[in-house]
């Protein structure tokens, strides 16, 4: 009987969370094949071969060849740092249109692939949208809080003036870089000096929240049809009353295990399935009042600090889903 082949979209400097999931799928007789997307198209070889009526489609990578038209399941967890090498390797004027095709190629192949996703990609694009998140989650009977995405400095003014206190943020990930040194954008509290600083949004749309108080902040990652909650007191650190992630770091210790409601575990799935997701990393807020509210979710949320505190159980969790051994939401 041959062994069910899983294919683990990551890159070469991802941590122990791939190594892990991998490790369980072997222990379960299953095989993973990693695929280092800044290993492509360098080092790796991709072809998809449509002849006689029948697809092949073959990785050629460090480990030898692999045949995946035949694949039990696809996780895609990252694609960063594609076409690494390919800047020194060729001329300029050519390196747009080549990454262009490099993206379409391997992106285009993950879209087809018949067999089980933990989330297509395309759901991964989708879920830029912080918008529909937070739209989806409402649909689904969660709190969130008062939102205004805007580029219009008049509209962000009114409702900053309208809550007692705001926040800011931007809804995709991304660092300035001032000559070497790297300024990751957080979220940040909205002061009475930024209401004269309004007329830069026009150049760029920001995101704008009521700032809520913090009883807990809770990061909830659901695999399939599994929960693992855990909770976090980010107002005992100063700086990280806004946005825990500025110490995450020096707080990764003080994460502990939380039990939800019934209720909110309910619509937290309702709104996976919604979403035809079986991977989600989920960011909520616990008040004072004991009111849970949705911030946002990450389909490729990092976990593997909480998967220490619950002896891996994530990653276990993760490989059962991808080999079936687990309930999980068909796409």
């Amino acid at each position: 009987m041959s062994r069910k082949k899983v294919l683990i979209i990551t890159h070469t400097n991802d941590n122990i969370s791939v190594d892990k999931v991998a490790e369980f799928i072997h222990q379960s007789g299953g095989e993973a094949i990693r695929f280092n997307v800044d290993r492509y198209p360098l080092d790796y070889r991709l072809s998809s071969i449509y002849d006689g009526s029948q697809w092949q489609i073959v990785l050629e990578n460090d480990q030898g060849s692999h045949n995946l038209h035949d694949i039990e399941a696809c996780w895609y967890r990252r694609s960063f740092n594609l076409g690494t090498g390919l800047k020194e390797m060729m001329e300029k004027e050519y390196l747009g249109a080549t990454m262009l095709e490099v993206k379409r190629t391997l992106f285009g192949m993950l879209e087809s692939l018949p067999c089980f996703h933990i989330e297509k990609y395309s759901v991964y694009r989708r879920l830029d949208s912080k918008e529909e998140q937070l739209r989806m989650a409402e649909k689904h009977g969660l709190k969130i809080p008062a939102t205004c995405i805007s580029n219009s400095p008049q509209h962000a003014k009114e409702f900053i003036e309208t809550h007692d206190q705001v926040i800011t943020k931007m809804q995709s990930a991304f660092a300035i870089y001032r000559g070497e040194q790297e300024h990751v954008v957080f979220t940040n509290e909205v002061t009475p000096d930024h209401l004269h600083d309004l007329d830069s949004l026009a150049l760029c749309p920001m995101t704008f929240q009521e700032k809520l108080e913090k009883k807990l902040e809770l990061r909830v990652t659901i695999v399939g049809k599994r929960i693992f909650a855990f909770s976090v007191d980010s107002q005992r650190v100063a700086n990280a009353k806004t946005d825990w992630r500025k110490e995450g770091v020096s707080m990764i210790e003080d994460w502990e295990p939380y039990q939800l409601p019934a209720s909110i575990e309910k619509k937290l799935l309702s709104f996976m399935d919604d979403y035809k997701m079986n991977y989600g990393a989920i960011d909520l807020i616990l008040t004072p009042d004991d009111e849970y509210y949705f911030l946002e979710i990450n389909a490729a949320g990092e976990y593997f600090w909480l998967d220490k505190l619950c002896n891996n159980d994530i990653s276990r969790q993760i490989a059962g889903v991808l080999l079936g051994k687990e309930e999980r939401i068909e796409s």
